[in-house]
This record gives structure tokens, C-alpha cells and sequence, in this order.
């Protein structure tokens, strides 16, 4: 059984539709990277997944059960949870309970506030310290571990790179590599197609609102994907 299914979806802000007919498979471990540029669909193909935004027709499936309608903490505790751009924590919380924000759902599994230190040992080290006072990647880290703490069955991932340095990335993208190994399966938007596509086992290209180029990481080809992402794809 697949684990995420949209089917047709349409989806968007208000009178204006933002996603056309989107069809998309995720199968259970896999990791996916979405890129495009910005205003393609990306980020609202995120938020209709995870109910911040309505889907105004189509279907979204989890398992095989329609999630699309139901609200957004519903959708939470069934397993999905979202890295969003800008990280957006709680600057009057400390890293710790920010982290420990992720737990709201009461969604029980293997990750835990000692397997979050694990993973960015940093965080320990400044558990008390509010998280509007840390680095950039810091609070990436921070972003990512609230998701973890939800116990998902899939994480995804908005714009992860976004005004971080290039060594931090790096080490961002490996920490979710290992998060892979575990299970969980990743979607990743992502500007930086050469970054996304090297993390993920499958791509999809999209382009003001719908899907227009997709392949295997192994497929990518640099000339089609620079075509689907700027203009016609090919055909």
C-alpha cells in the first residue's frame, strides 16, 4: 500500500488555485524531493497535505484512508508532520520546549527528547537557551527535532537550505539521510535541485501549480530538468 496518495488534487488560497490536478505517489520509506521555483506549487502542495490549506477537489489518502477535509491536528496525530520555511518556533521557549512541543499530539514511537540530543548534540548544550537566540542552522535543527518529536510517519520538509550556509546544509541533509534509514519517509521541497535530488530517491518538478517532470534520482538529466523547471518539458 502506498503511504501517500493525491489524486487530482486542486487546491489553493481563496478564488485563486494554486495546484491543478495533482497526482502524486509516495510509497513507505522513500524519500522525495519536490523542486521548482518559486510560486510553483510547492509549499501549498505541503500545507493542502497537511490540511493548512483546503484541497478544493481530488482526493489526499494516507495509508489508503482519505485525510483531505479532516483538520489539522487530526491529520497530525495520523502520522504527518511539517518542517515549515522559516522554522517558525516559539521565540519565548527555550530549545527544550519548543522540542518538546512536538509531543502536543500525544503520537507514541521511538523518538524521543534523548534521541533528538542524539541526533544534534548541540541542542543539549543549549536546551535552556531560547531558541530566538540561536544560529540560523540551530534553529533548523530545533525545527526538525519538533517535527521527529511528533513520532511521524512522514516528515516533510519545506525549504530546508533557505539562508543557511552550505557546510550546515550538509550536515542537515545527513541527519536526515539517517532519519530515512529509520523509517520515516520524506517529502523535501527544495530549491536546490542538485541538493534535493542527491538526498532523495525520486524527484518531481513542478511548474505554476502542476507536475512536469519526475524521475529516479539515478534518471536525473540536468538539461531536462533545467527545461521542466524554466520552461516546456519535455515531451
Amino acid at each position: 500500500m502506498k503511504l501517500l496518495e493525491l489524486e487530482r488534487l486542486r487546491a489553493g488560497y481563496g478564488p485563486i488555485t494554486a495546484l491543478f490536478d495533482i497526482d502524486l505517489a509516495l510509497e513507505e520509506g522513500e524519500t522525495l524531493a519536490l523542486i521548482g521555483a518559486n510560486g510553483a506549487g510547492k509549499t501549498t502542495l505541503l500545507r493542502a497535505v497537511t490540511g493548512l490549506n483546503r484541497a478544493a477537489a481530488g482526493a489526499i489518502r494516507l495509508q489508503g484512508a482519505p485525510i483531505h477535509g479532516l483538520p489539522v491536528h487530526t491529520i497530525a496525530a495520523r502520522g504527518i508532520a511539517l518542517v515549515p520555511e522559516g522554522r517558525r518556533l516559539f521565540p519565548s521557549l527555550s530549545v527544550e520546549e519548543n522540542l518538546r512541543m512536538g509531543t502536543c499530539g500525544g503520537r507514541r514511537g521511538p523518538w524521543t527528547l534523548e534521541r533528538i540530543y542524539s541526533l544534534f548534540p548541540v541542542l543539549r548544550e543549549r536546551r535552556t537557551q531560547l531558541a530566538n537566540l540561536l544560529s540560523g542552522g540551530q534553529q533548523q535543527m530545533v525545527a526538525v527535532g519538533r517535527a521527529l518529536m511528533a513520532n511521524p510517519q512522514l516528515l516533510l520538509c519545506d525549504e530546508l537550505s533557505l539562508g543557511l550556509a552550505p557546510a550546515v546544509v550538509k550536515d542537515i541533509y545527513r541527519t536526515l539521510a539517517g532519519v530515512a534509514t529509520e523509517g520515516v519517509s520524506l517529502v523535501i521541497v527544495e530549491q536546490d535541485v542538485a541538493q534535493a535530488i542527491q538526498a532523495s530517491d525520486r524527484y518531481l518538478c513542478m511548474r505554476e501549480g502542476r507536475i512536469v517532470l519526475g524521475g529516479t534520482r539515478a534518471e536525473a538529466d540536468r538539461a531536462a530538468i533545467a527545461r521542466a523547471y524554466f520552461g516546456s518539458a519535455p515531451q
